[in-house]
């Protein structure tokens, strides 16, 4: 194991590294005066932005928290890597060699492998999976993208690859670059049996996902046939480098797009963020075989520049939000309505910024560009509803609104919702805008709204019809 990292080696990756151009990679930046730029702040969940980089002096420092630090203690604790591989890191980025004193007193490394090592595992299976989908074996798949509209370019573009259905192909192909055992099992690329360690994924379609910078730290995996008795998709695990908790496929991709257009745009696969992003929908992000999360939520607001204001929420006049927006795809069915209502139960402030578009038919936007084509895909977006009135409405299509028992019942239900939110004039609106999908007089609806106010107000535990 190598020693200390020379000092001066230190001093010249500090030097030589941009600090604004590492932390936009995870926080969207805006100016804030001659020599500063500011945004939420990555280590604490904030509404205002009180996290700020100042380029010419190297350091960063949020007053929300009190954190701060260099270049080097931004990546340490963004990326959870100990000081050494943090200045690896960022010496590969920056073209610095370093070198290392036999001191003694050697730098410690955490238990398991180097982040460095696990990411390179990846990009070797990531070659090894792109070659092999032009394999005999992969064509099978190779049909089956082509059927959803993916040629060749996009295949390259995303980088698809195949697994073939070996045992051990990546195996070998690991060991041949010189990875170890340890490292192999660590990476989650290989799983362990009782004679050892074997290809975690074979026979399948591979979809590799990146870091928010752009490294490879994980695959998604589809089965091709009915043979496959495994699960319709296979994730990498949770490892060192891959948590999918904090993980949004695609959104290495959209990053760039998301900060300036300060919009996020949530679908449910893959291929639904590839046709999603192929048809002008660049911000189009997926999670990775898990719900979307409060984690998911933090990294949101970080690239949007989320901000707690009054106005958060109010239209403008291109139709945008004030504040940036989320819009959720859902395909209509009772998951999708009752993920919107989770987000209302859970998060209001992130609630009031969030939208929900529903294909017709069910659609999802891979399905919606093969028959209808790419303008179809963005019609969809820009026919967004807000996520207060998709919740509302979501609880009254479980009553009979032709009864004046399903009135009140929708009432009864819906008055909380529209209770619980604390923009006044936002509630306001939505009570008048209650009272005619109930077709009931105003005057009922705002008292009902007041009650269920004074009683605590906020949105009952409901399910979607």
């Amino acid at each position: 194991m190598p020693g200390l990292i020379r000092r001066e080696d230190i001093d010249e990756v500090r030097s030589r590294t941009r600090i604004e151009d590492v932390v936009s990679q995870y926080v969207s930046l805006r100016p804030a005066g001659a020599d500063s730029h500011k945004g939420l702040c990555p280590f604490h969940d904030e509404k205002t932005p009180s996290f700020h980089v100042r380029p010419s002096v190297g350091r960063w420092h949020c007053f929300g928290c009190g954190e701060g630090g260099d270049v080097i203690s931004f990546v340490e604790r963004i990326e959870r890597i100990p000081f050494v591989e943090a200045v690896e890191l960022l010496a590969r980025k920056v073209g610095v060699d370093l070198r290392y004193e036999d001191s003694g007193r050697a730098e410690r490394r955490p238990d398991g492998p180097a982040r460095h090592r696990l990411v390179d595992a990846h990009r070797v299976a990531l070659d090894f999976y792109v070659r092999h989908l032009a394999s005999d074996e992969a064509e099978p798949g190779r049909r089956m993208l082509a059927e959803r509209g993916f040629d060749e370019e996009a295949l390259a573009r995303y980088r698809i690859g195949y697994s073939p259905a070996s045992w051990d192909g990546l195996l070998t192909e690991l060991r041949r670059h010189g990875f170890t055992e340890g490292e192999i099992a660590a990476s989650g690329l290989a799983s362990r049996g009782n004679r050892g360690l074997y290809d975690r994924f074979r026979g399948r379609l591979m979809w590799p996902i990146a870091s928010m910078t752009g490294d490879p730290i994980g695959f998604g995996a589809r089965r091709l046939g009915e043979e496959d008795r495994g699960p319709k998709y296979l994730n990498t695990p949770e490892t060192a480098i891959y948590r999918k908790s904090q993980v949004l496929y695609g959104l290495d991709m959209a990053r760039k797009a998301i900060s300036s257009q300060r919009r996020v745009v949530v679908v449910e696969g893959y291929t639904d963020v590839m046709a999603a992003q192929l048809a002008g929908v660049e911000c189009a992000v997926a999670t990775c075989g898990t719900a979307f999360g409060a984690e998911h939520v933090r990294i949101v607001r970080r690239l949007i520049g989320d901000r707690a204001d009054p106005a958060a929420g109010v239209m403008l006049a291109d139709g945008s939000a004030y504040g940036g927006e989320v819009v959720f795809t859902f395909d209509g069915d009772a998951a999708g309505q009752k993920a919107a209502l989770k987000a209302f139960q859970e998060d209001q402030s992130f609630a009031a910024q969030t939208f929900v578009a529903v294909a017709p038919e069910g659609m999802d936007p891979c399905e919606l560009r093969m028959s209808h084509g790419d303008a179809a895909v963005r019609n969809l977006v820009a026919s967004r509803r807000p996520l207060f009135e998709f919740a509302i409405q979501s609880v009254l299509a479980g009553v009979s609104l032709a009864t004046a028992e399903g009135r009140t019942a929708g009432l009864r239900a819906a008055a909380p919702m529209v209770a619980s939110i604390r923009d006044r004039v936002l509630r306001g609106e939505y009570t008048r805008q209650l009272g005619g999908w109930l077709g009931m007089d105003e005057a009922t609806v705002r008292q009902a709204v007041a009650s269920a106010a004074r009683s605590g107000g906020g949105p009952r535990r409901v399910e979607p019809a």
